[in-house]
């Protein structure tokens, strides 16, 4: 098997996961870290045997980088990914893509520069239930989806904010809950449904008034084969509920999974409250199955540490993805879909009308 020379940067919480399965991974030769604060990656390093840096050129070029994973905050993802690939470093960025349209494209750009793939993390996507929803929608066991919802309920307090400094503020972060929390809620909404034709959207801060960003959106969605959809989604439940995503098709049948439940998951703070679940199955001849997928699901989910497992399947995807074995699930393409969503409900909130896609 080839081994493929990985690295990261952004030594912070999140690295801690791309680390261990880099150390776990067979075809990972896990190799270098990077840090802007060169005594946090050095720190890091020790940790797993690798060298530090705090230049990503400097560490590609040295340490001979073949796959790069990037876990810096949302802003400055570009500012990482866009000189990585150019020099033919395919790399794997934590979700989102990037905080705008501008950013992603850039980074796109120099993907196919330097014939580099991009991939965007999503780890829900690898829940059985979020895989079960899926291939039953390929094998047309609801027909065309025609009602796509997400329901995202949860809550950040102000020590959460305040635990780093980039948190809450549009620089720093990019937005709020549909930038943080949401975005893997709204993949799988795309991933379900399919392409958008238009979006109206509105963001409010209800009851954080020591951030810039959105604690709170509601959106309408058109969708390009004729559906229609729903988006509500929040920081402000007090305690947290639970993220769902339900897909409704054209003979009658709905299919829905409960990705998050409880206190919502923080990376590197809290762990996973409650395993994912279909809490929802009307398909003909197979409604009666909802209990026991739970168990199976449930059972499973426990018995692996949840808190990077599903990290490694999709880090394990897209090495696979890098030695000819197919293309990786979650490409820089769909994390782009997700940002130019996001971007439409900040558009729409700002301009007061719906907002067509693509966006111009």
């Amino acid at each position: 098997m080839k081994k493929i020379k990985t690295a990261l940067v952004g030594c912070g919480k999140v690295g801690h996961f791309h680390a261990k399965a880099f150390v776990n991974l067979a075809q990972s030769e896990f190799t270098a870290v990077c840090d802007a604060n060169l005594s946090r990656a050095q720190e890091f390093a020790k940790l797993y045997g690798v060298k530090a840096y705090d230049n990503v050129e400097t560490m590609i070029a040295d340490a001979k980088i073949e796959m790069l994973s990037v876990c810096t905050p949302h802003p400055i993802h570009a500012a990482i990914a866009v000189p990585a690939a150019k020099m033919g470093c395919h790399v794997l960025i934590e979700k989102p893509l990037a905080s705008n349209l501008a950013d992603c494209d850039a980074i796109l750009a120099a993907a196919k520069e330097g014939h580099a793939k991009v991939g965007t993390v999503c780890q829900r996507r690898f829940y059985n239930p979020c895989m079960r929803m899926k291939k039953a929608i390929d094998d047309g066991k609801i027909g065309r989806p025609i009602i796509g919802t997400v329901t995202m309920l949860g809550w950040r307090d102000q020590a959460y904010y305040e635990s780093d400094p980039w948190r809450g503020t549009w620089q720093g972060e990019g937005g709020g809950v549909l930038v943080n929390q949401a975005p893997h809620q709204l993949d799988l909404l795309l991933w379900y449904m399919g392409e958008i034709d238009e979006v109206y959207g509105v963001w409010k801060n209800l009851n954080h008034p020591y951030i810039e960003v959105e604690d709170t959106a509601a959106v309408i969605v058109k969708f390009k084969n004729g559906g229609i959809g729903n988006i509500l989604v929040s920081n402000s439940q007090n305690p947290a509920l639970y993220g769902k995503v339900h897909i409704h098709g054209e003979n009658g049948a709905s299919i829905g999974v409960q990705t998050d439940g409880g206190a919502m998951f923080i990376a590197g703070v809290s762990s996973i409250t409650e395993p994912p679940y279909n809490d929802l199955w009307t398909v003909n001849g197979e409604s009666d199955m909802l209990d026991s997928w739970k168990k199976e699901d449930s059972d499973f989910f426990n018995s692996v540490d949840s808190m990077y497992y599903y990290h490694q399947l999709q880090i394990d995807d897209f090495l696979n993805s890098l030695t000819g074995n197919g293309k990786t699930l979650i490409d820089g393409d769909a994390g782009r879909k997700t940002v130019e969503l996001i971007e439409a409900i900040y558009r729409s909130t700002k301009e007061n009308r719906v907002i067509k896609f693509p966006l111009a």
